[in-house]
């Protein structure tokens, strides 16, 4: 039996598994049961809570109240730990976390495993770009986000994890056709770019950085991070890389910096609900030592 009213389980499988039949599914009771517990606490609250149609997702009522449940979910799963009881949805341990592909692939797989030999927990990963993903933490879709926000949100803790150090490269090819007279206003406006979604700004930022100006290249929108270098070194277009990314490639020749003297910085954090909670500061602990292994830390 569950520790959370059944109704505020109900309401959170409901969002995580993104349907009714899955939730029932989760909670092991009919999508008819699961149906009437969620009617019953719109009912109560006055509010409607989740938009029905597939995938399901919470309103922005909805969205407070996953904000106050979450941490409830991780929290009853350390009383079933403690009090050394099976829990009956082991699925509840697992934790929604939001982070950036570039972390994803270098440094928060290892801890993920880590947190999982040691712990044995779940996860369920967002990918957002360190600029947004703050806004999975806010909405109650994740218990803890890496972001590159500075400031913790209302009823977060925050927590430094390095800096994350770019370079812009591209094949030795690409540079010598698009850069042989260096980078300036026409060759930048030129020369393909690689981007990995429309929230990325890095490149831009680096544009900005050398030229001072806002550009419109040609862009391929590429959503793969490790696949980055290899797209640079197949002369698809110049892209900014993560330093620890990079190394093998410029030892191969396979790529090269394009402006060794400008990088972009992006200093990452770690936030987290702001709960006594073992399960969120072993996640902590973890993340951080990851992270410190990788990343650089950069005098501001």
């Amino acid at each position: 039996m569950s520790l959370i009213h059944p109704q505020l389980a109900a309401f959170a499988a409901v969002i995580e598994e993104a349907s009714f039949d899955g939730a029932a599914q989760r909670l092991s009771v009919t999508p008819s049961a699961i149906s009437q517990r969620v009617k019953a606490l719109e009912d109560r609250l006055g509010q409607v809570l989740i938009v029905r149609q597939l995938p399901c997702r919470p309103t922005e009522a909805g969205e407070k109240l996953l904000r106050k449940v979450k941490p409830m979910l991780a929290l009853e799963a350390e009383a079933y730990e403690d009090f050394e009881l099976e829990q009956p949805n082991a699925v509840n341990r697992r934790l929604a976390i939001a982070v950036n592909d570039d972390s994803l692939e270098t440094w928060v797989l290892p801890a993920l495993a880590t947190l999982n030999q040691e712990f044995g927990y779940l996860f369920d990963v967002i990918v957002d770009d360190q600029d947004h993903s703050l806004s999975l933490l806010r909405n109650g879709s994740a218990v803890g986000a890496v972001t590159s926000e500075t400031k913790a949100i209302q009823g977060c803790d925050i927590h430094a994890l390095g800096t994350m150090r770019y370079h812009a490269i591209a094949s030795p090819e690409f540079k010598q056709r698009f850069f042989s007279e260096g980078l300036n206003l026409e060759s930048l406006t030129k020369a393909p770019m690689l981007v990995f979604s429309r929230k990325d700004e890095l490149q831009n930022r680096f544009i900005h950085q050398v030229v001072g100006h806002d550009l419109y290249p040609p862009t391929h929108y590429i959503p793969t991070s490790t696949g980055f270098v290899e797209a640079a070194s197949l002369h698809l277009g110049w892209c900014m890389v993560p330093e620890c990314m990079i190394q093998q490639a410029l030892a191969d020749g396979k790529v090269v910096l394009i402006h060794p003297s400008v990088t972009i910085d992006v200093p990452l954090y770690w936030q987290h609900a702001s709960i006594r909670s073992t399960t969120l500061q072993n996640l902590t602990k973890v993340f951080v030592n990851q992270a410190q292994a990788k990343l650089a830390f950069v005098e501001p």
